[in-house]
């Protein structure tokens, strides 16, 4: 066994190079507090703190010990929770197994807590009619408090506890209300007996029970016969209010009572459903003893006797996956578990597994569209020694059958571990749900197994070997120098996110040779090394055939992933980035000498030793000279930060000064020259230390009336920055939710709500106590700015000097853009000074977060402006002086007073006593978490299960942006439907500065049937944001083309024509793309590596990093790009737009629905990190 979490064990099979999983849809283990792992137990006992809880539960759970101090009951996922209170006095708890009793609350009624490995289960149970009639039921309103949580009305009258980047932790489906009018439903032979023993014990003429009673625990939910009603839950920031059904208070017979009122809250993992065509729902069951049902439960005639179940209802099953620990991982074998526990009867009766859309709390009969028969089995189990033989309760396994090509299971996990799928949403039901016979009973203990190897991705370091590292040049008109006929080729193993444990990897090295104008291989492909090796494994090898002088080669290396004597083969980089092209030339100068001089700052990196040394923007010393025997006339070089060479510098031997702009393992790759042409590299790594770092940091991530200087942790040397005029701290910071302490396999994450400064634009800012630069030497400023109105010239960073700031970082009216200006002398007062500045490129955008960073070279003399880490402009300025006031953020010094209040939110001010680098200052725009990945503030989060009408709200706290809705679109459960003519949304834009970094999210199912109907070409906007003229970025699908498919009907049968053959339909095919959408179709876009599911929901995910200006698209987090693809950012103006794109005119309207739209500010930076921020 490798690896394990509370739904999910991993194992290492006997074949040495494949993987099982298992996914449980519940928990088959919670860890302990010291590390270990136990069986989940729902028993309740009290706690050393006086309160009560479960003994071993998937989430931290709290019950009230009764009094007055305290909530009722608090569920917590680390560091996020939620609270609920009872609105008066509670008694002590009884204790019963799983379950609390807060005995007569109210006259008459009793609280019950039933803990659930996941959650809990609240229930008023109402004794009696007179117990009903008091007014304290007719509204029932308790405490709400939430931590690092965020708690709004759900989908279909339920409730979700939000993290701060829009995805539920905890969900609660909507409250139930139901009386006990079912217990007089069945015959009294049916209330007797649990289990059948034999028609003999039966009176004639009286139906025989056929299982487990129906109605179960009456605290679990509505049993058959009972009325029940749904009620709305109504969420306030501090309360939850259930209004029961008044006609069930006062009409309910006394006979039928007790009444129950329930809400519950349960952790939002893998999520389960039972749904009756009675409209009962049973969301996240659980199995108990005895399971829940699937088919009719009605009454069935077996050899002359009748058998009872219930009144005719018919259940279905659903259990829904999600993809974690599938990403990365080629999937060759799936089936799905699951224990049936009761039958109707002791003859076989079939059971369809189907594929359908997702479910969720709202979900209702007659349930998702069935979308796929994964398969079927005919099967009877539980009925014990009733049968002969007897017939115990087992599990079904559900698997492809090579003879039945209708089912899909393994082909469709592969597609769900791609992303091609969201989620994995998988139906039980009876086959023939006409049949009472074919009723049956389930566990909730359903598994789905895959069997797997590691996905091999493209391999990195691919090469010539040049001194320590490798040279790809891919430019086929001015190949690479090999001065050695045997040159040494090198390539790294590689596997795709996710796939890298236990993976079984060789390297393919093929060489093509080119004579005229035709390639042809050179050699036979070469493997290696001679043995599989695990990811990240750097082999170097030579082919054994001489190479021919003066002839040019290619060189291109992929990687096998290697299960059993069977292999994957990856991605080459001739199929992304390009072959890599050399020359052999034995009369060329061969790799030059490269010497880190003593008067250096840095100096060789050896095989086990790396010293660093220097610092970003501080020059190396080094001589090149010729090899051995060689005479060189000149050398180039360039740094690995470095997109091209330098000049040549003439000399047999020469001293050069490259200035690495950043830290970390910097290589130098240097290339010699002779009178006859260039020669063969070499190569040598480096490491430079980390700068000086900032002398001034302030995140505002504390309380109190001082900001923190976060640069030092030495109370002394400590600029904190008072806040002042009404200068608050709100929740909007731009790093949004922070990740305290990661997750471990056996422990959630702890997170918190990212801070910001508030600043109202008039009277509020913050000040440290004294100067904290020079300004008459090198210094950076720096800021994440949200700028709340554009009508005002607006400062965000500045110093005191006697009479005014000698800098303002900040934002200037009358050119609506952006600015770094510099005074050029500390004019008093009345007096006229004068200024040098540097503007930024585009207008600022209101309402949306920019990274600003000014810059003063007092070396060079001259003023530099960044956004979102891009230079804007340089300007010479050479009148510096010092400013010995404090430091102001949000306001400026002039002329003796204070001006340019700043009316948004600042955070992550900065900085330094030296110039940054451009590299730097990129560096500094990432806003890099401790785990180097980027952070990400949630700014639109828009959710049609929260909506009603024709518009929906922007969900992001402190965020605005109504989405409206036009005719032709409509909310229908927890999805916008678009007709594909003229249904849309749109809101006001831009909801990011799209020349920043961002992030965009959806949930989509593109419509095949309207679909086909579209042009070929077709382009189908799913979201986007529009420029004056045409498409600033959106996602959309492109119809390619179409194909033919057997024709199924309801029963996933093929169906036939008059003439007995099968019928086909015409199905379309197409593609998703995340870019720029023009009229023609040549804006730059990331285009999905396989045509896409249509008719099912598939979670997209487009990201443009501004710093090194790519986008990527994610199918789930799938990345659909194995190299960046460039981007240029274009300034969005107008609208943001859902389901039509604007190339002119309003068109590219979608057939299909929409799910959850959130969008971040900030680029996130992998998988892992599109895994863990978006979800599924």
């Amino acid at each position: 066994m490798e690896e394990r979490t509370e739904r999910e064990t991993v194992f290492a099979n006997p074949d040495g190079t494949t993987f099982t999983l298992e996914k449980s849809v519940a928990p088959v283990r919670v860890a302990t507090q010291g590390g270990g792992w136990v069986k989940p137990d729902a028993t309740l006992v009290k706690k050393t703190d006086g309160s009560v809880g479960p003994k071993a539960a998937a989430v931290g759970l709290s019950f009230s010990s009764g009094g007055t101090d305290g909530e009722l009951v608090t569920i917590a996922e680390g560091t996020q929770s939620v609270s609920l209170g009872w609105p008066g006095a509670l008694p002590a708890p009884r204790l019963d197994g799983a379950r609390a009793v807060y005995e007569n609350v109210l006259p008459d009624v009793d609280l019950v807590l039933t803990a659930t490995v996941e959650g809990f289960r609240q229930v008023l149970e109402v004794k009696t009619a007179e117990a009903a009639a008091n007014p304290a039921l007719n509204r029932i309103e308790y405490r709400l408090g939430a931590e690092n949580l965020t708690v709004r009305a759900g989908a279909g009258g339920g409730v979700d506890a939000l993290d701060g980047n829009g995805r539920p932790v905890f969900r609660s489906p909507a409250a139930r209300m139901w009386n006990s009018a079912g217990d007089d439903a069945a015959p009294a032979a049916a209330q007797q007996l649990l289990y059948l023993a034999g028609p003999t014990q039966a009176d004639a003429g009286e139906p025989v029970p056929a299982g487990p009673a129906e109605e179960g625990d009456p605290l679990a939910g509505p049993g058959a016969g009972d009325t029940s009603s749904v009620l709305d839950l109504a969420v306030t920031e501090k309360t939850v209010t259930v209004t029961p059904d008044p006609e069930l208070l006062s009409a309910t017979d006394k006979s039928d009572f007790p009444l129950y009122i329930d809400p519950s809250i349960e952790l939002n993992e893998s999520e389960r459903t039972v749904l009756s065509s009675d409209g009962d729902v049973f969301w996240n069951f659980s199995g108990g003893d005895n399971g829940m049902s699937v088919g009719k439960c009605g009454s069935a005639v077996i050899g002359g006797i009748s058998y009872y179940c219930g009144s005719g209802y018919v259940n279905r099953m659903y259990f829904e996956f999600d993809p974690a620990n599938l990403k990365g991982k080629h999937i060759l074998d799936a089936r799905f578990d699951i224990t049936e526990t009761w039958s109707f009867s002791c003859d076989a009766r079939w059971v369809d597994l189907e594929r359908t859309n997702n479910i969720s709390p709202s979900s209702k009969w007659p349930g998702p569209t069935k979308l796929d028969q994964m398969g079927d089995r005919n099967v009877s189990a539980g009925r014990g020694s009733n049968c002969s033989p007897s017939q115990p309760r087992a599990p079904i396994k559900f698997h492809d059958n090579a003879a039945e090509p209708d089912e899909n299971l393994t082909p469709t996990v592969r597609n769900f571990a791609a992303g091609k799928i969201s989620r994995l949403t998988l139906m039980l039901m009876a086959k023939d749900e006409k049949d009472t016979v074919s009723w049956k009973r389930f566990d909730d203990d359903a598994v789905l197994s895959v069997d797997y190897v590691g996905k091999p991705a493209k391999p990195s370091a691919i090469g010539l070997v040049t001194g320590s590292s490798q040279t790809c040049t891919t430019n086929e008109s001015a190949p690479a120098i090999a001065t050695d006929p045997t040159p040494a080729l090198t390539a790294t193993t590689q596997t795709e996110s996710g796939g890298e444990r236990g993976a079984s990897l060789r390297i393919v090295m093929s060489l093509d040779k080119k004579t005229g104008t035709t390639w042809t291989k050179a050699v036979e492909d070469m493997l290696v090394p001679s043995t599989p090796v695990g990811d990240n494994f750097k082999a170097t090898d030579s082919f054994s055939a001489t190479l021919e002088e003066n002839t040019v080669y290619r060189y291109r290396a992929w990687i096998r992933s290697y299960y059993g004597s069977q292999y994957l083969a990856g991605p080459s980089n001739a199929s992304t980035t390009g072959w890599c092209y050399f020359k052999v030339d034995s009369k060329a100068p061969k790799p030059p000498t490269i010497t880190f001089n003593a008067t250096g700052p840095y100096s060789l990196c050896l095989p086990n030793a790396c010293v660093p040394g220097g610092k970003p923007g501080q020059a190396g010393s080094f001589t090149l000279g010729p090899a051995a025997g060689d005479v060189n006339t000149a050398y180039r070089y360039k740094l690995s930060t470095d997109t091209a060479w330098s000049a040549y510098v003439p000399g047999a031997t020469v001293k050069i000064a490259p200035v690495p702009p950043t830290s970390g393992t910097i290589t130098l790759d240097v290339e010699a020259k002779d009178n006859n042409g260039p020669g063969a590299d070499n190569s040598v790594d480096f490491v430079v230390k980390e700068g000086d770092g900032p002398v001034g940091r302030w995140n505002f991530h504390d309380t109190g009336n001082e900001a923190v200087d976060s640069s030092t942790t030495d109370p002394k040397l400590q600029d904190n920055a008072t806040l002042a005029g009404g200068a608050v701290r709100t929740t909007q910071g731009r790093r949004g939710e922070i990740t305290v302490k990661p997750a471990t396999e056996s422990t959630p994450a702890e997170k918190v709500t990212d801070n910001g400064l508030s600043l109202n634009g008039t009277t509020g800012y913050a000040a440290t106590a004294g100067p904290v630069i020079d300004t008459r030497a090198s210094y950076t400023v720096a800021a994440w700015v949200r700028l709340g109105s554009a009508s005002q010239d607006a400062t965000v960073l500045g110093q005191n000097g006697v009479n005014r700031s000698p800098f303002h970082l900040g934002y200037e009216q009358s050119t609506k853009k952006w600015s770094f200006r510099e005074a050029t002398a500390d004019t008093p007062a009345g007096g006229t000074p004068s200024y040098q500045r540097v503007s930024s490129k585009n207008q600022a955008v209101p309402k949306v977060w920019t990274h600003l960073a000014g810059v003063f070279n007092s070396m060079d003399k001259t003023i530099s402006l960044y956004v979102n880490g891009r230079l804007q402009g340089t300007t010479p300025f050479a009148a510096s002086w010092a400013a010995t006031g404090p430091l102001q953020i949000g306001r400026a010094q002039s002329s003796g007073t204070y001006a340019d209040y700043f009316p948004g939110v600042v955070d992550e001010a900065a900085v330094w006593q030296e110039a940054l680098t451009d590299l730097q200052v990129k560096q500094e725009s990432r806003l890099l978490d401790a785990d180097r990945k980027p952070a990400a503030e949630l700014v639109a989060s828009w959710n049609p299960a929260q909506a009603t009408g024709t518009s929906l709200t922007n969900s992001a706290p402190g965020y605005d942006g109504t989405l409206s809705l036009s005719s032709g679109a409509s909310l229908v459960g927890d999805e916008l439907v678009l007709d594909g003519t003229a249904g849309a949304g749109s809101a006001s834009g831009p909801v990011v500065d799209d020349s920043g970094s961002f992030t965009v999210t959806t949930q989509a199912v593109v419509d095949a049937a309207g679909m086909v109907k579209k042009p070929d070409g077709y382009r189908a906007q799913i979201l986007g944001q529009r420029t004056a003229t045409g498409s600033s970025w959106s996602l959309w699908f492109e119809k390619t083309g179409t194909r033919q498919e057997p024709a199924l009907d309801e029963n996933d049968e093929p169906v036939i024509d008059e003439n007995g053959n099968p019928v086909n339909k015409t199905v379309p095919v197409g593609q998703w793309h995340f870019g720029r959408l023009t009229a023609d179709g040549t804006g730059a876009s990331v285009v999905s590596g396989e045509d896409a599911v249509l008719d099912s929901e598939v979670r997209l995910t487009g990201i443009y990093d501004a710093q090194d200006g790519t986008i990527q698209l994610y199918l789930t987090a799938d990345p659909q790009s194995k190299d960046p693809v460039a981007y240029t950012a274009q300034v969005g103006t107008g609208e943001f737009s859902v389901g039509k794109g604007y190339l002119g005119a309003w068109g590219n309207y979608l057939p299909g629905r929409i799910g959850d739209i959130r969008i971040w500010s900030g680029a996130l930076g992998d998988e892992a990190q599109v895994s863990d921020i978006v979800g599924t």
